[in-house]
């Protein structure tokens, strides 16, 4: 074993950077290949004991183990499965009050004998918590004091000692993963439920944000009668900031939009802005969209429709408000 070692190590310290990681890659990529040929029965066995839980998922593992699984945990976490990581020693000195007689176990163990997972079983045993095992080594102590067994194990790790957890960690987490996933479709987890969990995210926003949130309304919506004189229109845009005032006719519906496009064609065609009305001048027809419209949907129309404004409409009510494609951009819609 030691000569075996020393060879890798003398290889990596010939080799370049890029060869180095190109190796890794290589191992680790043939690593979970391999873990796809054993996946088995005893998966879909994981992901049913996983989808009848009633309580918590929990998740735990030493070390290099249970840093993966704090991502499995948290994975699980936000798409539909309630799950959290209890750290072993923790559990061992106060933290076992966390667990619930309804709760599922998932312990991670690359040898299977790491002994402050094994210290917890008893505990387990008396709770009646079954365990999902991810081992790498299916007769080890874990894998045979747990209802299910997953099996991670590798030909070798990316270490060139063989001792820094790599190959193993990596497939641990794929593993992890593909619980995560089944247990998603297997929930009918959708977009707008991951977004409920991540409303702070990208997606997030994207799929809870409304127009309503983010439009200008009241006093900040630029707004002049069809009657007043293009020169008041232009004050109203400059006030507002927003590149385009609404038109409303006598009866306070909406007739159009005047932008700074309008302007600027007016100007080139010789126009006097003393004697043009606002109503004259403006653009009719203006694309309109729903306060409860997702602002997704208002960054779509822009850009179908190359403009960057949108009047926002109520049927009942008329004019609301005003929303600016900067507005989205700034609350990262976009």
């Amino acid at each position: 074993m030691g000569r075996i070692a020393t060879s890798k190590v003398a290889k990596s310290k010939g080799s370049t950077s890029l060869d180095v990681g190109r190796r890794v890659l290589d191992i680790e990529a043939r690593a979970v290949q391999a873990l796809l040929q054993r996946l088995d029965g005893g998966f879909s066995d994981a992901v049913d004991l996983l989808y009848r839980c009633k309580g918590k998922v929990v998740v735990s593992g030493m070390g290099k183990s249970g840093l993966i699984g704090q991502k499995i945990a948290a994975t699980m976490a936000s798409t539909g499965t309630p799950s959290f990581f209890l750290h072993p020693a923790e559990g061992l000195h106060g933290d076992l009050g966390m667990l619930a007689r309804r709760d599922v176990t998932i312990a991670i163990s690359n040898s299977g004998e790491t002994q402050e997972i094994l210290q917890l079983l008893p505990f387990m045993e008396r709770m009646g918590i079954p365990v999902v095992a991810i081992v790498g080594r299916k007769g080890s102590t874990l894998a045979k004091n747990s209802a299910v067994v997953l099996d991670v194990s590798v030909a070798e790790e990316a270490c060139p000692m063989g001792l820094a957890p790599t190959a193993s960690t990596t497939v641990a987490l794929a593993m992890g993963d593909a619980l995560a996933v089944a247990l998603l479709e297997k929930r009918g987890f959708k977009e707008q439920d991951f977004a409920q969990f991540h409303p702070g995210g990208t997606l997030g926003r994207r799929l809870l944000v409304k127009v309503r949130d983010l439009m200008h309304k009241g006093q900040e919506m630029p707004q002049v009668n069809e009657t007043a004189l293009a020169s008041e229109a232009i004050l109203e845009m400059s006030a507002k900031k927003l590149g385009m005032t609404t038109v409303v006719d006598r009866a306070g519906a909406l007739l159009g939009i005047i932008t700074d496009g309008d302007l600027r064609r007016f100007l080139q065609e010789g126009g006097d802005f003393s004697k043009i009305t606002a109503g004259a001048l403006a653009s009719r027809h203006p694309k309109v969209i729903g306060p409860d419209e997702l602002a997704a949907r208002a960054v779509e129309m822009m850009e179908r429709y190359a403009i960057t404004t949108l009047v926002v409409a109520d049927r009942a009510k008329g004019i609301v408000g005003v929303v600016h494609l900067h507005d989205l951009l700034k609350h990262g819609i976009v």
